[in-house]
């Protein structure tokens, strides 16, 4: 197996939809959107096993001071294999000049993958969010 890396918004529906359904995420149900957001992103790194989309991230910034990552996914038959950190790691190189690279974890669990990555949790901070859905 060879993973390459890619920074590209080029990818179809039909990858899109299998990589965010592999991990059950909610957004794979809207494949059409999430491309488009996708496209509409700042920054966005693909892992690769040959043709085969496995994994991804994202970002959006300003182009100075702030930048968050969203999406960090990698399919399960890949975890385990440092995939997410690579990709988590190419994104914190393109975002080493900004004075704020920030992440918003869904799920408490990943909190240490984070950590062990460089972030810090926000004692005084909280995530929020509203979610609209159709």
């Amino acid at each position: 197996m060879n993973i390459t890396y890619k920074e590209t918004k080029e990818f179809t529906k039909q990858e899109i939809e299998d990589l965010f359904l592999s991990v059950n995420w909610y957004s794979g149900r809207y494949p059409e959107r999430v491309v488009k957001a996708l496209k509409n992103s700042s920054k966005v790194i693909s892992a690769w096993d040959g043709d085969k989309m496995i994994g991804l991230i994202r970002a959006f910034d300003d182009g100075e001071m702030v930048a968050f990552a969203h999406y960090l996914l990698v399919d399960p038959v890949y975890q385990g294999q440092g995939i997410a950190g690579t990709l988590l790691s190419m994104l914190k190189e393109k975002y080493k000049d900004f004075l704020y690279f920030n992440i918003m974890p869904d799920e408490k669990k990943n909190v240490a993958f984070y950590q062990k990555h460089g972030f810090l949790v926000l004692e005084e901070g909280t995530a929020m969010q509203i979610r609209n859905s159709n």
